[in-house]
């Protein structure tokens, strides 16, 4: 395999980078041999655009470190963790990290490995996977040269993920492994070794011990891959994905009853997510197609007349998002808000295009959307998944329509992230009142008035319709205000 392919062999002449001579130099004034290994040597042969440079080092990985930045005239400022004996620098556009070889031993209740200086062969056996122990030489008479001690070459062009040693000790040391064959099958399109599969079944449960933190870090890399139902499928059929995310197995299945069933919501949801991300990179939409249907299996109900119904799962699925995000340690900040607010309102746009598209409830969608509508409707239409092609086209042409009225709607009335045109304080000053369930009242008024088009959206006739309305309430204009 090796000599078919003797221009892969030497990768010199693609470390061009003067990162590369100047590691090469630093550890040469140092009499220690280093090497570039793992994911940049990978994504190198692969062709695939790398920032995370790792190097190793036969010695001490912070003093190459630190001789790389003197040869640098200091320009790069070297971080030194002195707990895992590494140390890393920002180069350009690169992330650089810098480790002493190394060999791992583990305790069976923890990840976190005792380590002790090791070689290059210990080093690459303490990797993960094959096509990550692949290491680049950089001493002058050799650099460039391809170390491959467990055929991640091969792999690589197989596109086969592998342990390098057994699985089983693999993924019994280290459970965030399983996590991560995962990810790299998604990312890359690559396939699990059936043994390297099996152990992950097994070893399931030794997920327990990882942090969720770290759980969610690989999870949202298999969101962001290609394909994410890949990565997904792979969670599911090995048993992690209920162990994880356990609301999301709950998905799964079909019921019938009388003859009539529903679709299978956890493959549905699993095809929206591959629809969207065909058309946006925002992790955060596609946690959105994710969770659109989650609250499905606990509103689900038999209608004789009806067949399946899921009422309300669209409201029942907003509240169950906080606590889906905590349980992850996703964000709970405005990127929940944002997941929370689309799942909310998944379905409105799809009542829209059923029926007659009137002003006002568009004006009400705007309202409600804000400047979420864009990614509220690329949301819809990926949830549109029939079989049943004719039906499908139906809908999205009348999606169309529903773009062009929200469109026409926004340019007249200017209800993106809609700002009352009169506020609190204006009232309060206007009718010689304080903060009161009065206030409320003209304010919904107002509101109301122009979500229905009996009013524009103008702080001038918007303050008219306020005295109208306080004197409808018993109130007397005290105040003109400007």
């Amino acid at each position: 395999m090796q000599a078919e392919n003797p221009l892969i062999m030497n990768l010199s002449k693609h470390l061009k980078h003067p990162i590369f001579s100047t590691v090469a130099d630093a550890a040469e004034n140092l009499g220690v041999e280093a090497f570039v290994i793992g994911g940049y040597v990978r994504d190198l042969i692969l062709k695939r655009d790398s920032r995370d440079i790792d190097f190793v080092v036969v010695g001490d990985g912070i003093k190459l470190a630190e001789e790389v930045s003197r040869q640098m005239g200091g320009k790069a400022k070297v971080s030194v963790f002195k707990n895992f004996g590494t140390a890393m620098l920002h180069h350009d556009a690169l992330q650089v990290e810098f480790v002493g070889a190394r060999k791992e031993s583990y305790h069976k209740d923890s990840r976190k490995p005792d380590v002790k200086p090791g070689s290059l062969e210990d080093d690459q056996k303490r990797r993960d996977f094959t096509i990550n122990t692949l290491a680049c030489h950089l001493d002058k008479g050799n650099f460039g040269q391809l170390i491959d001690p467990f055929n991640g070459l091969a792999h690589l062009k197989e596109k086969i993920i592998k342990t390098p040693l057994n699985p089983d000790i693999t993924f019994s040391d280290d459970p965030l492994r399983m996590m991560r064959a995962i990810r790299f099958a998604s990312q890359l399109g690559f396939t699990i070794h059936p043994e390297t599969f099996a152990a992950i079944a097994n070893h399931k449960q030794r997920i327990a011990i990882i942090s969720f933190e770290r759980i969610s870090d690989e999870l949202n890399k298999i969101i962001a891959s290609p394909k994410p139902s890949v990565g997904f499928k792979l969670l599911d059929e090995c048993g992690l994905l209920t162990l994880i995310f356990p609301q999301f197995t709950a998905l799964k299945g079909v019921e019938s009853q009388e003859g009539k069933g529903h679709k299978d919501n956890f493959y549905h949801t699993l095809e929206v997510l591959d629809r969207i991300s065909t058309v946006t990179n925002n992790l955060w939409l596609r946690w959105a197609a994710i969770l659109h249907d989650i609250g499905k299996p606990s509103t689900k109900r038999f209608n004789p007349e009806l067949g399946w119904t899921f009422h309300g799962h669209d409201n029942k699925g907003a509240r169950m998002v906080p606590q889906i995000f905590r349980q992850l340690r996703l964000p709970l900040n405005e990127k929940m808000r944002y997941v929370q607010k689309l799942v909310s309102l998944h379905l409105r746009p799809i009542v829209l295009s059923e029926s007659e598209v009137t002003d006002s409830a568009v004006r009400r969608l705007l309202f409600e959307a804000g400047n979420d509508i864009d990614d509220l409707m690329t949301l819809c239409e990926a949830d549109i998944t029939s079989k049943n092609r004719s039906k499908v086209i139906r809908y999205l042409s009348n999606f169309a329509l529903v773009r062009a009225k929200l469109r026409e709607i926004e340019e007249k009335d200017r209800l993106r992230n809609w700002q009352p045109p009169v506020s609190g304080e204006t009232i309060m000053k206007a009718f010689g009142i304080g903060p009161g369930k009065q206030v409320g009242l003209i304010k919904t008024a107002i509101r109301e008035a122009i979500l229905e088009g009996e009013l524009e959206n103008e702080p001038e006739k918007a303050y008219r319709f306020m005295i109208t309305e306080g004197q409808k309430l018993g109130l007397k204009e005290v105040n003109e205000i400007d």
